[in-house]
């Protein structure tokens, strides 16, 4: 693995991802991504003086049942007309490249809170068109409610159809610009 160069990386969208599950009935996982995001990631030396942000299309659901992504972008859920773009600030990163705390502020359906991202450098290398490019990997976990997200339907049995906790899975290939 190469050295991670200080700089600012463009998000490569079609090498990157960004997952998420949430519980169903109580029992199940259903899984989804974000199919349309771009941002960019500032690294900086030392790597605590590093930043992200990071937009992302509200509409671009994909859970792989198109009725479901349709219900999640109506106003039952995240309202994808009214709120068409999600946001990601960092304020801060703390640690070393092997295992970051990437903290910011997360903009879903018009609300705003704090997050922190449990980060690490997956690795450094040249791309097929000599660029340098890192790979860095993310994970935590929301509160659908803390976002005004509180659709649900109570179970027959007990319980809800849709769980309150979201894990949300990152994984971010970035290009080295200039």
């Amino acid at each position: 693995m190469s050295t991670l160069t200080p700089g600012t990386y463009e998000i490569d969208a079609a090498h990157s991802n960004l997952g998420f599950s949430v519980r169903h009935a109580g029992i199940a996982k259903v899984r989804g991504s974000m199919a349309v995001f771009s941002g960019s990631l500032t690294v900086g030396d030392p790597i605590t003086e590093s930043s992200a942000s990071v937009q992302i299309d509200a509409a671009s659901v994909d859970t792989g049942n198109e009725q479901r992504d349709q219900h999640l972008t109506s106003p039952d859920f995240w309202n994808a007309e009214q709120n068409p773009t999600w946001n990601f600030t960092s304020t801060s990163v703390s640690g070393t490249a092997g295992d970051l705390e990437v903290s910011g502020d997360l903009t879903i359906n018009g609300v705003t809170k704090p997050v922190t991202l449990n980060a690490a450098l997956d690795g450094v290398g040249t791309g097929p068109g000599q660029e340098t490019r890192a790979a860095f990997s993310g994970t935590t976990s929301i509160s659908r409610k803390d976002f005004e997200l509180t659709w649900n339907v109570a179970l027959e049995g007990g319980g809800v159809l849709v769980g309150d906790k979201v894990a949300i899975e990152l994984e971010v290939v970035g290009i080295l610009q200039g």
